[in-house]
């Protein structure tokens, strides 16, 4: 009896992960269709592909760089504002968003230097006002110590301080773990439709159950997904199906589990090339996460602009994106030719 009823439980959950499965298949299809890339597609060698929105024209162009888990959607209020006065452009890493998968090593010198090769390969000639919001911040510092003729300034959102992070703390190296473990347990749920079935139940107005969902399959995790939700509510109610679509695909959480695993690397790079110097730069940090000390912007840039943006928590480009696009215009302003 005992042997049976085993059996037939056994049996039962095959059949329901086999199920969830095609549902996962059937809704990657559906997406695919539904939500092509809203920009295009280009090509960086290798067969890898780089996807990239671009809005309005004019010189220096001004590129958006996401921070770890985030796509080209996160910037889309503040790029539709600035593509009303210059060429904004805004892509997605590879291993997120509609870019193609990626490979290690994934690193801030490996970014900047696929979206260098992106932004040539798509006609989109320096001079460049970098923005990087969180990690894109490691990112951008990068391009621009490699790449600097081709940088006009930055304009660093609430970014990722290198120096936190190298040597690496144990406190960071348990939230680094904790994060990868997240992001693969992550990517197992959607392979079987888990995800895509608590995400619908929410986008469909239920509350209760793709709480419980994500508490029973992420534990202490849930509290992340919850704050990563909340941020996401602040984005234009007309993307929230794209951004649910991007994270129904389990590529989605293996790009995010390779950044969280280069981070350190990006770290190092960042601090080995020293404070970016010759290039205006421009640091927002966010008024609710406390002050940061004179001595850490300079390690930045030894002559940053640090503007607080006090209402703001770290997503400083939801909260209050009228900062983060007055202080792009500004470097916009001083960078532009005679003639424009």
């Amino acid at each position: 009896m005992h042997l049976a009823l085993i059996v037939w439980t056994a049996a039962g959950l095959v059949a329901l992960v086999a199920a969830g499965a095609v549902y996962q298949w059937l809704g990657l299809r559906h997406d695919a269709r539904k939500w092509p890339p809203p920009g295009r597609m280009v090509q960086i060698g290798g067969g890898h592909r780089i996807h990239i929105y671009a809005l309005g024209q004019g010189t220096p162009a001004v590129i958006f760089e996401s921070g770890i888990a985030a796509t080209s959607l996160n910037w889309r209020c503040v790029q539709e504002t600035v593509g009303e006065r210059i060429l904004a452009v805004a892509y997605d890493r590879r291993g997120l968003g509609w870019s193609d998968p990626c490979s290690p090593p994934l690193t801030a010198s490996s970014i900047a230097a696929e979206l260098r090769t992106a932004l040539h390969a798509a006609a989109i000639e320096p001079p460049y006002v970098l923005v990087g919001h969180s990690f894109g911040g490691l990112a951008v510092r990068r391009f621009a110590s490699l790449y600097p003729a081709e940088v006009a300034g930055l304009v660093l959102v609430d970014a990722v301080q290198a120096e936190e992070w190298s040597p690496l703390p144990e406190n960071h190296r348990r939230v680094l773990r904790f994060g990868v473990k997240l992001a693969r347990r992550g990517a197992l749920l959607a392979r079987i439709g888990l995800v895509r079935f608590a995400v619908r139940l929410a986008m469909a107005g239920s509350r209760w159950l793709p709480k419980a969902i994500g508490k029973i399959t992420s534990g202490e995790g849930a509290g992340v997904i919850n704050r990563i939700a909340g941020e996401v509510g602040k984005m234009p109610r007309e993307l929230w199906p794209m951004v649910a679509a991007r994270w129904c695909n389990p590529a989605s959480f293996l790009g995010m589990a390779a950044h969280f695993e280069a981070l350190p690397a990006s770290a190092d790079e960042v601090l080995a090339a020293g404070p970016i110097d010759g290039i205006p730069v421009t640091v927002l940090t966010a008024g609710r996460n406390g002050p940061v000390s004179d001595d850490a912007i300079r390690a930045i840039a030894p002559h940053a602009r640090h503007v607080v943006a006090q209402e703001s928590g770290h997503w400083i480009h939801l909260d209050e994106p009228e900062i983060v696009v007055r202080e792009i215009l500004a470097l916009v302003e001083a960078a532009r030719p005679p003639a424009q």
